[in-house]
């Protein structure tokens, strides 16, 4: 898996609830059948149009085709479905090369937290620094607050 305990407790919570009996695969096969009849409103959000005057809503595609590919390239095992989500988070943290250097420091591309590590005041580059015997990363591995980490690092940087 991907060598973060929480991260593949994650995994394998997720492949767990979406794990159904042969009964449960037919329900939905007919719900899906049931529903395909059904005329769907166009996607997007209230207010958005392709253009001025027109009636129809513009499409939406709330996942960068980037992110996916390239966390496909890191994860080929986990589902479609569970990347998608992830990348969806990882879009708030900036761009793919970011991302990239987040996940190249040791944070999985299914891992939420580098959110708050960042909205804290952590850069991907932090996560190898020392505080003390161990890395930053570490520490939050360990349940230390990325708060505490950035008034560590701080501290660390004046009395240099």
């Amino acid at each position: 898996m991907t060598g973060d305990p929480g991260v593949d407790a994650l995994i394998r919570q997720w492949a767990a609830e979406r794990e159904q009996t042969v009964e449960e695969q037919e329900v939905d096969r007919i719900a899906s059948a049931w529903l395909a009849d059904v005329p769907r409103p166009a996607p997007g959000i209230p207010g958005q149009r392709e253009r001025t005057g027109s009636s129809r809503w513009a499409p939406v595609d709330s996942t960068d085709p980037g992110y996916l590919d390239a966390m496909r390239r890191r994860l080929p095992d986990v589902p479609q479905e569970l990347l998608t989500a992830a990348a969806g988070w990882w879009q708030m943290v900036g761009d793919v090369t970011e991302a990239e250097q987040w996940w190249d420091a040791g944070i999985s591309p299914l891992d939420q937290r580098a959110l708050d590590y960042r909205a804290a005041g952590l850069s991907a580059s932090d996560l190898s620094r020392r505080l003390g015997p161990m890395t930053v990363l570490q520490h939050l591995r360990r349940g230390s607050a990325p708060a505490w980490c950035v008034a560590r690092l701080a501290r660390q940087q004046k009395s240099a």
